[in-house]
């Protein structure tokens, strides 16, 4: 069995962030040599997600909105983890998209749906956070 495990780092400019880090991850899956097998990427921090979903301008507008109602950052007095952080908020939109997710590797290539991408989510952003890419297979 193969296997391949690195450590990606971000430091996104913006609080909140999508990420396509697809070319990234398919670079790493043919270091690899891994022809059959798994690709997990995991977000190593608990203000940071990793999902799959189309790579369009619009619907990642559409999330950032979306999230933001669902888990509002203002205001953060209403949030009890925020003491002496204000990030309660980055914590729900993480639980919301997602820790990691895991990618079928056929014919040495990341087996995706019509459209399928995969992003890192940042939701509080402006500091180093790492994801986590293991692949494993024959």
């Amino acid at each position: 069995m193969k296997t391949l495990t690195r450590e990606l780092w971000f430091c996104t400019e913006k609080e909140r962030e999508f990420l396509n880090i697809t070319p990234v991850i398919e670079n790493l899956v043919q270091e690899s040599g891994v022809k059959e097998g798994l690709c997990l990427v995991n977000a190593m921090h608990i203000t940071a997600s990793v999902f799959i979903n189309d790579d369009e301008s619009g619907l990642h507008h559409d999330f950032d909105v979306w999230l933001e109602k669902l888990a509002p950052h203002e205001p953060v007095s209403s949030y009890r983890h925020n003491v002496g952080e204000i990030n309660a908020d980055a914590h729900m939109k993480r639980q919301i998209m997602g820790r990691e997710v895991v990618v079928a590797v056929t014919e040495g290539k990341l087996h995706f749906g019509p459209w399928e991408q995969i992003f890192y989510g940042e939701f509080d952003g402006c500091r180093k956070k790492r994801v986590l890419v293991k692949i494993i297979g024959e």
